[in-house]
């Protein structure tokens, strides 16, 4: 890929952008409050959209039309758990959670079963949930300046990185929430005007000119196209397909013309292979490989179907346990406050996920080399410029280029904040801004370390495995803690290790693990429906066996929690007993006696 100045351009103007409001929103930040929740005087509007402008990450912006290339309907079940989980959340969480008077997920745990062990355990699974989460972002961030500018992977990994750090490192959650915002409106844009722009090209086409994604046939190249594999892949063909290879193929040199009749066909990294216009498109192991059925639902079994509700279970469950998501709503002022928040969010992802289902369906006429290479992600990036060879192209590749940049950036500064302020509050740091800050330097040096040194699965799936982490861990440990006064801290503890660790054991083997397949290849990529139910039954069968543990003060908790605003039981955690003059924290600061 050459360099393109457009998108170079574009990306150059988003940094810039998103450092100049970072640097504004810190001018005021100064006390830990300040760092951690905004003061809590973030209204329900730009929390909103912060939230959203955090939420909406690259497996949003990139992924989903990646999947929708590759998968077809079937790929549409991510966004609907993406965005139907917060239904859950607004149901069930967001004005319990914020009542509780909390800072952080950890600090909830030991407020609600008042267990400083418990707490240790929280902590350290935020920080699994936050780096897993946050590599994805990095190495996004390296293959969009790698596709559109040519430049090496670790030059877009350390760009994003240093952005975050100076806005986090600056300003905390209270700077992060301006960017944020500020974000979600650039991330809107940059979806939705290239693709109603795109789609009305798409339409004014003639129909004799244009593919059929409906037709009973395999994806054609539209032009003469040269395919260089990046990394070893496994290409599948529904016809016999003729090409020309410079490499390795099927484990033999090749130099010239090479038939395909059907089967599969191993191709090595640095082969280049060579299509003429109108030959099928040969697609990655696992993608459908003809129109008709990627129109269309698949029937693909016990296994697909297993894979499918897992896969709900993971997405719908795993959004009321992601830390960095579950800390906006401690900004919020009020319980109320919170459950509008949530409101406006379902809202504002629900009018972003149309727009990356226009890039995956047009991605599969236009570029549909990617399915040859696997980098599929990349389409919402080549498409504008495969579709309209001008100037209006290359304009329309650069606010995608700063779209992608900007989902990168927010939810990798989400990520940040979330981990340092558990590293900080957590640990025996003090709890204190600069506490904040040196954990910062942290909390983005290690995700930075290992995406320059790992290459990643599908964004999507990666997200995936992520979301099954949080819904076998904080998902049941938020409702049963919230909605049952009868859960112990041996019971989620039990609960967090047994869900908790099936799911770090499966995303570790589908990451690094040999390949799998049958039952036990399909439960370790999507292993919530069986880790949540076990995770929700330990936690209840083991609290009933502890029962002699439940907190003695349960009863005022769960008053506090949901009581009416109005009635003013909340009570939020001053800065002196988060971190106390000189850093002492107060032992049992959560069991204080509650003022008259």
């Amino acid at each position: 890929m050459q360099l393109n100045p457009w998108a170079l351009s574009g990306i150059v103007v988003m940094a810039v952008v998103t450092f100049a409001v970072g640097v504004y929103g810190s001018r005021s930040a100064h006390t830990t409050s300040d760092f951690l929740v905004a003061r809590r005087l973030v209204n329900a509007e730009r929390n909103a959209a912060a939230i959203s402008g955090e939420y909406l990450s690259a497996a949003s912006f990139l992924g989903v039309a990646g999947l929708v290339l590759r998968d077809g309907v079937d790929g549409l079940w991510y966004p609907i758990g993406f965005a139907g989980g917060y239904l859950l959340l607004l149901m069930f969480v967001a004005a319990p959670l914020r009542r509780s008077g909390a800072y952080t997920l950890p600090d909830f745990s030991e407020a609600r079963l008042g267990s400083v062990g418990l707490r240790k355990l929280t902590a350290l699974v935020v920080l699994v949930i936050g780096s897993l989460y946050v590599v994805p972002q990095f190495q996004g961030a390296g293959l969009t300046l790698s596709t559109v500018t040519g430049l090496p992977n670790e030059v877009g990994v350390a760009l994003v990185a240093l952005v975050v750090l100076v806005n986090v490192f600056g300003g905390g959650l209270r700077a992060v929430t301006l960017v944020q915002a500020m974000q979600y409106w650039v991330k809107l844009f940059a979806i939705s005007l290239p693709a109603f722009l795109l789609f009305t090209a798409f339409l004014s086409t003639p129909s004799a000119d244009r593919g059929e994604l409906v037709a009973d046939m395999p994806p054609r190249f539209e032009r003469d196209t040269t395919v260089t594999v990046e990394t070893d892949v496994v290409l599948t063909v529904a016809r016999p397909v003729l090409l020309r290879a410079e490499g390795t193929v099927n484990g033999a040199p090749v130099s010239g013309a090479v038939y395909w009749a059907g089967d599969r066909h191993t191709v090595a990294a640095g082969t280049e292979l060579r299509f003429t216009a109108g030959s099928d498109v040969p697609v990655v192991e696992g993608a459908v490989a003809d129109n008709s059925s990627w129109a269309q639902p698949q029937d693909r079994g016990p296994q697909g179907l297993f894979h499918t509700y897992s896969l709900i279970f993971a997405t719908f469950l795993g959004t009321m346990g992601l830390p960095h998501v579950l800390m906006r709503f401690y900004t919020n002022p009020t319980g109320h406050a919170a459950r509008r928040t949530t409101l406006f969010v379902l809202a504002m992802l629900g009018l972003f996920y149309l727009f990356p289902t226009v890039f995956g369906a047009l991605s599969r006429l236009y570029v549909p080399e990617l399915l040859v290479t696997g980098d599929t992600d990349a389409a919402v990036l080549l498409l504008p410029t495969a579709m309209l060879d001008n100037w209006l192209g290359k304009l329309l590749g650069a606010i995608t280029a700063a779209g992608a940049f900007a989902a990168f950036l927010s939810t990798s500064a989400g990520l940040v904040v979330c981990v340092a302020g558990v590293l900080s509050t957590d640990l025996p740091s003090g709890g204190q801004v600069r506490d904040f800050r040196l954990w910062t330097l942290v909390a983005t040096a290690i995700p930075l370390a290992v995406a320059m040194g790992f290459s990643s699965l599908s964004l999507s799936q990666t997200v995936g495995l992520v979301f099954a982490v949080a819904a076998s861990t904080f998902c049941p440990l938020l409702l049963l803690g919230i909605w049952w006064r009868g859960l112990t801290a041996w019971g989620a503890g039990c609960g967090i290790v047994l869900g908790g660790g099936l799911s770090v054991l499966a995303a570790v083997l589908t990451e690094w693990g040999p390949p799998m397949d049958g039952w036990l290849g399909v439960l370790l990529v999507q292993p919530a429906l069986v880790t949540v139910p076990l995770a929700f039954a330990t936690m209840i069968t083991v609290s009933r066996l502890t029962k002699d543990r439940v907190p003695l003060d349960v009863a005022r908790i769960m008053l506090r929690m949901h009581a009416p605003d109005r009635l003013g039981f909340i009570r939020d955690r001053d800065v002196e007993r988060f971190g106390g003059q000189g850093g002492q924290r107060r032992p049992g600061r959560h069991r204080a006696p509650e003022p008259d």
